[in-house]
C-alpha cells in the first residue's frame, strides 16, 4: 500500500471510528480530469475519497465526481 493510501485509511478511521465499515486493499490512488483522488471502496461501494492537494495534503470530500464510483 502507498503512502497516500495509507494516510487515507487513517484519515478514514479517525473520521469514522474503529467499528465503520473496512476499505478494501485495492483501495487506493487514481487520476480524473488531472487530478489526484484516493478512492477507498468495499464491496458495498465507496466510502470516502480524498482529494490530493498540490502540497500532498489530503482534503476529504462530500461530493466527488461521479466517474471515481465505477473505480
Amino acid at each position: 500500500m502507498d503512502e497516500l493510501t495509507s494516510r487515507a485509511f487513517t484519515a478514514y478511521f479517525r473520521r469514522h471510528g474503529e467499528l465503520a465499515d473496512q476499505p478494501a486493499n485495492t483501495s487506493g490512488e487514481v487520476v480524473h480530469d488531472g487530478l489526484k483522488y484516493v478512492v477507498l471502496h468495499n464491496a458495498n461501494g465507496v466510502l470516502a475519497v480524498y482529494r490530493v492537494t498540490n502540497r500532498g495534503q489530503l482534503k476529504h470530500l462530500t461530493r466527488w465526481p461521479d466517474a471515481l464510483n465505477d473505480v
